[in-house]
Formats: structure tokens, sequence, C-alpha cells
């Protein structure tokens, strides 16, 4: 019976050796051999060029695809014709004798040059630029401040706050992660302001990460955050380098992606996300008031549908009496109860905005504005939808879009489901646990040991639900334990707070 079959046992799989971690190969005198190993190592790939010079003693070996023409005329070729030939008296070079070295270099876009009769292979940083422009990021723009923002380029990204944080306590780390894609990261922190133990915890956990590849930030996340499974964010992602900064002078710490513009920055709390570089470059009240109301379009956005669902299914009484009439013309001829009315609208925008994002952008907006008002219009008069859940739907995005952060918001358009489903079984009675469960759930998260959502201490709220003036924010988030909660190095004029 193939039930009792046995399982075929895989055979095992040879062990992927890093680049960093290849023994070394010594070099040979014999320019045949070298460039031999050198296609062996590098599987005859299409791209693998070399360069015979006439006199065939001499060999360049390099990458088309990712080696910059110009700078091997300018760097080598020009050079070696004010040398007679003499590679030996061109400066701007790296020497070695190891084979697997000088195939690291060429996989990281330099030139390996080759001499018969030399084992020496010499290097040269012929890498092609591919970096774009320096702009500001399109999903955080602001009204006043910087509008700069994050590259592909690691080293720009890492220049972008070194010209912000001008100081010798910034600390670079730089690290890779991936077998194959040797993927590069660089964790950024102030020392002697970052908590010592929260650097050592993240150290940890990156170093334990064991994978062939790393191809995003969002991968990245899910190998070190606490939950894996909760649908919060328990890392806050920016391409803005002056938000960057701003965390970083906190005691947070910032980790930057080899070809991807995204930062992240941990540990962060719940109220993090709700907060933008306009709250410090406006009046404080007018910093206040937007806080509050993306506060309070946080709790609309996962309510606002369930307390409808549960107002039609139990609880008549809540309704104004002039209210009565207009409410019972709208929902007396549909002919599906409320959740599936919810259901069905909440859908039908996530099928639109789905639509509106992956299309090209002159479609795009037009598909999200032409199909929301057609759809929209035309399913009310189908009688499947009363005009009041289109108001509460309506509503419901617009709240979840006030949000500043794209991961929170994606958090908050899921929660309305199950808060919709306890509704329609259980009232208010079933909006109430709801929330319950979900500030229990916010309770028992944590940002690399930092607290997601517990109370705040007072004199915290300064910059958390409110912004008070910057002279009156003296010292670091509570929570972060910095060895230096104080902002400024006066301490004694600071003692009286």
């Amino acid at each position: 019976m193939g039930f009792f079959k046995q399982k075929k046992k895989e055979p095992a799989q040879e062990k992927v050796i890093r680049e960093d971690k290849v023994p070394p190969h010594q070099s040979t005198t014999s320019l045949e051999k070298n460039i031999a190993y050198i296609k062996e190592e590098m599987r005859n790939s299409a791209d693998l060029k070399i360069r015979l010079l006439p006199d065939s003693k001499q060999a360049l070996i390099f990458l088309d695809d990712i080696t910059d023409p110009d700078k091997m005329q300018r760097y080598i070729f020009e050079p070696l014709l004010k040398t007679d030939g003499d590679i030996r008296k061109i400066k701007d070079r790296e020497e070695s004798n190891d084979l697997n070295k000088a195939v690291t270099a060429l996989i990281g876009g330099k030139a390996v040059y080759l001499v018969e009769g030399n084992s020496t292979c010499y290097l040269f940083n012929v890498q092609m630029d591919a970096s774009r422009a320096i702009m500001e990021p399109v999903n955080e723009k602001v009204i006043k401040g910087s509008h700069d923002g994050f590259t592909e380029d690691i080293k720009t990204n890492i220049n972008l706050i070194r010209r912000r944080i001008q100081h010798r306590s910034l600390t670079i780390k730089k690290m890779t992660i991936g077998d194959y894609t040797e993927s590069e990261i660089a964790m950024v922190y102030v020392d002697g302001v970052v908590n010592g133990d929260v650097v050592k915890e993240l150290e940890t956990r990156i170093s334990n990460i064991n994978t062939d590849a790393l191809l995003s930030a969002g991968a990245f996340t899910e190998y070190i955050e606490d939950r894996t499974y909760s649908i919060f964010p328990q890392f806050l992602s920016t391409e803005r380098p002056d938000k960057t900064t701003a965390l970083l002078m906190e005691g947070r710490i910032a980790i930057l992606f080899a070809n991807n513009p995204t930062c992240l920055v941990a540990p962060v709390t719940f109220f993090a996300f709700y907060q933008t570089p306009d709250d410090y470059n406006t009046r404080w009240i007018v910093a206040t008031y937007l806080r509050l109301i993306r506060l309070f379009s946080f709790i609309i956005s996962i309510t606002l549908p369930s307390f409808y669902i549960a107002v039609i299914g139990f609880h008549y009484e809540v309704i104004p009496e002039q209210l009565i009439s207009p409410v019972l013309g709208s929902i007396r001829d549909i002919a599906y109860p409320p959740l599936a009315e919810a259901v069905m609208m909440v859908t039908i925008l996530e099928v639109i905005r789905e639509a509106a994002i992956r299309l090209p952008s002159p479609i795009g907006s037009t598909i999200g504005i032409v199909g929301g008002l057609v759809i929209g219009d035309a399913i009310v008069t189908a009688g499947l939808v009363s005009n009041l859940m289109v108001i509460v739907i309506a509503l419901t995005s617009l709240a979840s879009y006030v949000v500043p952060s794209n991961e929170m918001s994606d958090a908050l358009r899921i929660l309305t489901f199950p808060l919709c489903i306890m509704s329609a079984v259980l009232g208010f009675i079933g909006i109430g646990f709801g929330l319950l469960l979900l500030l229990i759930h916010l309770c028992r998260i944590e940002s690399l040991g930092l607290s997601y959502f517990t109370p705040i201490q007072f004199r915290d709220v300064k910059d958390t639900i409110i912004r008070v003036p910057q002279f009156l924010m003296k010292r670091r988030p509570e929570q972060l334990d910095s060895p230096r909660p104080y902002k400024s190095n006066q301490l004694g004029e600071n003692n009286g707070e």
C-alpha cells in the first residue's frame, strides 16, 4: 500500500560557501592557468570578458555588464600608455596573490589584470555607477522641511545621515546576509545615546539569520521581529533621512540596506507610526491637533463599519428620532444583511485600490476615481448596498489613509473584517470584546524588547499623543532607557525639570 511506502531519502545538499569565507587559492606565474581557474569559478558566464593585450602576455578580465568602459580607459589604459605598459607603476590599484579574492573582486565590479610570469593579481575599481539621483520619497511627502530621500546606494544613504549628525559618536556597523546574494546591511546608531543591550540584541538576531538570499527589507523584519504573526509592524520603515536622524537622536537604531531605499528603525512604539516630520516644522498647537486627528482616525477606521452593523442589527434605540425615517428608507429594500454589505463594499474598494496601484499612473488614477463613482452608484441603484453603507465604508477608507505609515494603514484595513463579524454576532458587546482583545494584543507586542503599547510615562506624553514646544522636551523617551536621558549635555541645568 502506498500509505506504508517509505519516503525516498533526499540527497544531501552541498553546503554553500560564502564569498567572504572561500579559502584562498594561490595564483601561479602561468597566465593561462590563472585565466582557466577564473573561467571555471565564474562558470564561463556570458558577461565574463577576457581581453588579451597585443603581446598576449597580459590580460584584463572583467564582467561586461557591471563595469564602466570610461573608468577602464581612465584608470587602466591611459596610465599604461604613460608608464610604457608597466602595470606596477600605476598607483590606483590593489594587489593580491589569491585568485579567489580576484573572483570576488570581479563580482564586485572590479577589473583583474594578470601578467605572464607574475603571480600577482592587480585589481582596479571600475564599477559602473547605477544609482539614481536623490529625490523626495513619493509616499512620505512633507509641506515644510527637507525634501531629500534615501536611494538604493547604501553609501549615499550613510552620507545623508552623516551630513546631519556630524559627531564622532555616530557609529556604523556593516554586515552581509544571504549565502548567495551577500546583501550588505548597515546598523546606524549614536553611541552613548542608544542602549547598549538593545544593540547587542539586534546584532545577535542578525547574526542568527541563515538564508540563501535577502531580497527586501520586509523579509528582513520577519527574521528578527518579536512577533512575526502579528499584523502590526514592529519596525518603522522610512525613506526620509531627516526622520531617521530624529529617531537616532532619541536612542533608536537604523538599519540601511544596499540596493534598497528603505530604512528600518527600532525599537519603536505604536505612536511612532503616527508622527511625521511636519509635526516638528509647524506650530506645536497645530501639530498636536493633527496628531489627535490621526489617532482619532485609527478608531474610526477599525470601528465605524462594525458600529453601523451593530446599530442596524441590534441597537435601533441609539438612532436619533429625526434619522429613523431616512435610515429605514435606506435599508428597507436591501436584500442582504449589513455584514454582507460591509464585506462586499470593503472587498470592492480593495480591488479598486490594487488595480489603481498596478496600472500605469495615468490609467490608475482614472480607474480609482471613475471606478469608485460608477460602481458605487450602480451598486446602490441595484439595491445591493444602502446609501449609508457606502458613506460608512468611504469614511473608513479615508481614515485608514490618514496614517503616515503604509504598513500600519494595511493593518487597520485588515482589522475591519474581524470587528465587523463580532459586531454582527454580539452587537456593541462584540465590538467591546474585539477592542479588548486588540488592546491585549498591542500590550503584548514588543519591538526589540521595548513594550509596544503599554501605558507610557507621563513625561513621554509630551511627544506621543500631543507635542509640546521644543524647549520643554528635554528628555529622551523613558522606555528607551538611554544612558544619556537628557538631550543636553548640561545635566546640571536640566536637573530642575
